[in-house]
């Protein structure tokens, strides 16, 4: 439940922040295509058509990690593994509730209807809200990153105020079997991979899994010939600005956290975490961007 207090989410629709080019395929396609499209435009998730152009579901990274766990052939078709029916709202909704409504069904993105015409019109995800409240904040004259940025004694959030301190790890000998069995238990996006003395030395994500999916990689491969090293980091005291700034320019969805002093990894940060928990970079105007009642 969305906290009533005034955050800058308030008074913002769907249409403020949602994407209007949607990627779709027909149910008929291949899954080597889904997996081509995804890679290409670096999305997360396509639209399944009918023959009739209807929409009948929705294809993720999360089905092909799936789909390539259980060694469906690449040539099958999507309407074997996508999820349906899709789920919508409707581009004069409130932000609040799509982001309620992706919260509630653990989807990443949202697809977005036309109010007057019923017609699919766009995508919201949860980098588009926080591109859209990095650009808000950016603009803010308190912003710490602009040159005329008023100086006052204002409390900056970090990312130790937010990241989430329950790390995922898999060993570094581990199969490609066995981190998938992982990312699915946990319901997360990627997974640190360590080495005999615990420290990280690669991540697998699921568009690491879905490459090696359609590059035929055998599910008993190691994890090291499928990691993408070396990790990508900041400290928990960086201020949440600068981190998100780095998400969004370097096109990551995550840095894990190291701590200042010993540069141990500690955490882990993600757009949606910035997204479901602090979003803004400091308190000038509210604590918090969206408050998300536990």
């Amino acid at each position: 439940m969305i906290s009533p207090k005034h955050h800058t989410l308030s008074g913002k629709v769907v249409a403020d922040a949602m994407r209007r080019g949607i990627n779709r395929l027909a149910a008929d396609s291949t899954v080597s295509s889904a997996i081509s499209i995804l890679i290409k435009y670096k999305i997360g998730g396509l639209l399944v058509t009918d023959e009739d152009q209807s929409p009948v579901g929705v294809v993720s990274k999360t089905n092909l990690v799936a789909a390539y766990y259980a060694s469906l052939p690449l040539d099958s078709p999507l309407e074997y593994m996508m999820t349906s029916p899709p789920l919508f709202c409707t581009s004069d909704d409130p932000l609040e509730r799509a982001l309620e409504q992706m919260k509630e069904h653990q989807i990443y993105r949202i697809y977005v209807k036309d109010s007057e015409s019923d017609l699919v019109v766009g995508a919201l995800a949860y980098p588009d809200i926080v591109g859209m409240l990095y650009e808000f904040c950016s603009r803010c004259p308190k912003s710490a990153f602009r040159k005329d940025s008023v100086s006052e004694d204002i409390k900056r959030s970090t990312i130790g105020d937010c990241m989430a301190k329950d790390i995922k790890d898999v060993a570094s000998n581990s199969l490609m079997h066995q981190v998938v069995e992982e990312l699915s238990m946990h319901h997360i996006g990627a997974i640190l991979v360590t080495d005999e003395s615990g420290r990280g030395v690669g991540v697998i994500s699921k568009t690491d899994l879905i490459l090696a999916y359609n590059h035929g990689v055998p599910l008993d491969t190691p994890a090291t010939e499928v990691m993408s090293a070396p990790v990508r980091s900041c400290s928990k005291d960086d201020m949440l600005e600068k981190a998100i700034r780095q998400m969004i320019f370097t096109d990551v969805h995550r840095l894990f956290v190291k701590d200042s002093a010993s540069g141990e990894i500690i955490g882990v940060f993600s757009l949606t975490d910035a997204a479901m928990n602090k979003s803004g970079s400091c308190q000038a105007c509210v604590v918090s961007r969206i408050q998300i009642a536990s």
